[in-house]
């Protein structure tokens, strides 16, 4: 058996401990930054304005990452190229009001920030204006692609419209809410399901062509930042910076510019997913 003296077990020591340092240090993409993926069709939550990025989640990140001392990153990336995107290295976090599922768990982490639910966007003036998901049995209803929600109307279509002897609810997806909404106007779709703060600013650009439809917020849910799993580091500083910035004065202007309203204590406890 080869011997070790003092000296060679020292310097073996020494190399570990660089080793654990770099592996480490790679937790974020880029010293002094926060990467952050997100999908920038998305008003008010992220868009582009003037070729910057801009909305609430721009924001927040931004007054968030100050705190700990980085700079904010965007990456302008498609919703369903989110996660795999966060899997494969390409950036910290996503940062894209991104519903906090059981099924998102099991394979990344997330952060709670917002609470959240959807509206019924439908056209000014038709016969059809559904109030509740129940009402899309046998109707022809527009998405985003991989929406959380989605999962729940197709389970809604074959548990309740089929049962009930109606038609299934016919679902179209599109790459981006702006898609969605130009189907809607013409004529693929008779109505549209979104993020109720989404809704809200389609109805400030056309609301003399779109109505929200629905009378009470559909399927309440926590947003949240989505980190890869395991990655300890970049969550700790997520949840270290959103608790410091939640404490300063900006972040109280910040909630009232958009008219939204951090989740309590409870809706923590009630909304969020166990994971089983």
């Amino acid at each position: 058996m080869k011997k070790f003296n003092k000296l060679h077990i020292f310097s073996l020591l020494l190399c570990t401990a660089g080793t654990l340092t770099s592996f480490s240090s790679i937790a974020f993409q880029q010293p002094g930054k926060i990467t952050a993926g997100s999908d920038m069709t998305f008003f008010p939550y992220e868009y582009m304005e003037n070729n910057q990025p801009a909305g609430f989640d721009i924001e927040l990140l931004a007054g968030l990452a100050k705190t700990l001392g980085r700079e904010a990153v965007n990456i302008d990336t498609r919703f369903p190229n989110l996660i795999p995107g966060l899997q494969g290295g390409r950036f910290d976090i996503t940062n894209s009001s991104m519903y906090i599922t059981a099924e998102r768990l099991k394979v990344i982490d997330m952060v709670p920030y917002l609470k959240s639910g959807e509206s019924i966007l439908a056209l000014k003036g038709r016969d059809y204006q559904p109030k509740i998901p129940e009402d899309f049995c046998g109707h022809k209803i527009g998405s985003m692609g991989a929406t959380s929600w989605l999962a729940q109307l197709q389970k809604l279509s074959v548990e309740y419209c089929v049962k009930k002897g109606l038609k299934p609810i016919a679902l179209s997806e599109y790459p981006t809410d702006p898609q969605t909404t130009q189907a809607m106007l013409s004529g693929a779709v008779e109505a549209q399901i979104t993020d109720a703060a989404v809704a809200r600013g389609v109805i400030d650009k056309l609301g003399d062509r779109v109505v929200i439809s629905s009378e009470t917020l559909i399927y309440p849910v926590l947003n949240g930042f989505g980190v890869k799993k395991g990655n300890a580091e970049v969550k700790t500083a997520l949840e270290e910076g959103l608790k410091k910035f939640s404490a300063t004065p900006e972040y109280l202007t910040l909630l009232k510019k958009y008219n939204f309203q951090p989740p309590t204590e409870e809706d923590i406890k009630t909304l969020m997913p166990k994971v089983e």
